[in-house]
């Protein structure tokens, strides 16, 4: 019976044997095949080195919306175009248009007419009189020159008498200069006169707008 019992024993023992080597067989094969089957699962951007890393994208490159990419060159900027907006352009008065024609001897025959005129005049009398020769230029009713409205006929007496050709003294050359290039007027009036001396009665029917000195200033 021992005999028996110690064959059967021997027999398990061989048959449990048998099994454990199967098992490890397989376990054996089977570590092989996992270790040869491609990779399918890819490691995460966090578990991954910081030189490869991989951030997975989440749509399609189709459903991105577009971005415009802004530059901040210097060069690019400064080839761009600025824009260059009009200007308004504004009126000038007729004075300011038409100071730029009167030459040096337009100017010169002026002061001599000031300075026959208003002879004896304060400096604000000598503009005043060169005002009234330049609103006549700018008027419609009148010569469009200084020379024109100087010469026109009756128009004033030191052409009659010879005075226009006398020497202008300084007060009535600044007292010009000062009207003509700083458009500095002492008046608007296009006719003036000396009451106590005057003999036309159609020039003391025109409106007095300014009384300088001896003179008086009328439209």
């Amino acid at each position: 019976m021992i005999k028996i019992h110690t064959a059967l024993f021997a027999i398990l023992m061989l048959i449990s044997a048998i099994k454990m080597d199967n098992i490890q067989e397989q376990e054996g094969t089977l570590s092989q095949k996992l270790e040869q089957a491609p990779v399918k699962h890819q490691l995460s951007y966090i578990d991954q080195d910081e030189k490869h890393t991989v951030i997975p994208a989440f749509s399609e490159e189709k459903h991105q919306p577009k971005v415009k990419m802004l530059s901040t060159s210097t060069e690019e900027k400064a080839s761009k175009p600025k824009p260059n907006p009009k200007k308004k352009e504004t009126a000038k008065p007729a004075s300011s248009r038409n100071q730029s024609h009167y030459s040096n001897e337009e100017m010169d025959l002026l002061s001599r007419l000031v300075h026959a005129e208003a002879k004896g005049e304060s400096y604000a009398g000598k503009k005043a009189v060169a005002s009234v020769v330049l609103n006549r230029v700018e008027h419609r009713s009148f010569p469009d020159s200084v020379r024109g409205v100087i010469y026109q006929r009756n128009a004033f007496q030191p052409v009659s008498n010879g005075s226009i050709n006398d020497k202008a003294d300084q007060d009535s050359v600044k007292a010009v200069k000062q009207v003509v290039k700083e458009d500095d007027r002492t008046t608007k009036a296009i006719y003036f006169y000396n009451p106590k001396t005057a003999t036309d009665n159609w020039i003391r029917s025109r409106k007095i707008v300014e009384r300088i000195g001896r003179h008086v200033f009328a439209v």
